[in-house]
């Protein structure tokens, strides 16, 4: 009977030390600096909407969090920024959507190149204190590859995903020295 309620005292011991655990929310300490390229040719009056929704559910309402910054380029035939600032509460998640909403083609081609050199020069300019996320929306199948004929470095540390109609390749353009950094040190913990 008294290793029963030993028992017992021990499941509840532990069920409510690991309680809190089962509520631990994954949040990022470091600041994001997200880059969005949406493909501002022509090819965007077809998949607008569903663009649209994708980078509201994945981009707006998972990724960003206050104090991240985001710039939105409209790459028509020449790249142009159309929102950049930080977020901060509800406000700057609602400027977001509007001007996501509020996109529209410009040209016959998606100007990726020049967004590109832009993402560069910013990711050139940042510290390591905040991490940099570059995410190219190509309204139609083909649309990307202008952009990254050539391109090998832009693709080492990317991720592709595809609908029907459009696509978006999500880049990392000055992740090399962090991952080479991490690696270093877990190698040099093993020793």
């Amino acid at each position: 009977m008294q290793i029963t309620l030993l028992r017992k005292i021990f499941i509840v011991f532990i069920f409510v030390g690991f309680m809190p655990l089962l509520n631990a929310t994954d949040r990022r300490a470091i600041p994001l600096d997200m880059y969005l390229i949406i493909d501002g040719s022509s090819a965007l009056e077809q998949s607008r909407s569903e663009i649209v929704a994708w980078v509201n559910e994945h981009v707006v309402d998972r990724i960003l969090e206050d104090g991240d910054s985001i710039t939105i380029w409209s790459a028509g035939d020449s790249a142009r920024i159309i929102h950049s600032a930080t977020i901060s509460g509800e406000a700057g998640i609602r400027e977001v959507r509007e001007t996501l909403g509020a996109l529209d083609a410009r040209g016959g081609t998606a100007d990726f190149a020049g967004a590109l050199r832009d993402v560069a020069s910013r990711t050139a300019q940042t510290g390591r204190s905040r991490l940099s996320h570059t995410m190219l929306i190509a309204a139609s199948a083909e649309g990307l590859h202008p952009a990254l004929t050539g391109g090998a470095q832009l693709l080492r540390w990317s991720r592709s995903e595809k609908s029907a109609r459009w696509q978006v390749l999500v880049v990392s353009p000055n992740i090399g020295g962090r991952v080479q950094q991490a690696a270093a040190a877990y190698m040099a913990s093993q020793r």
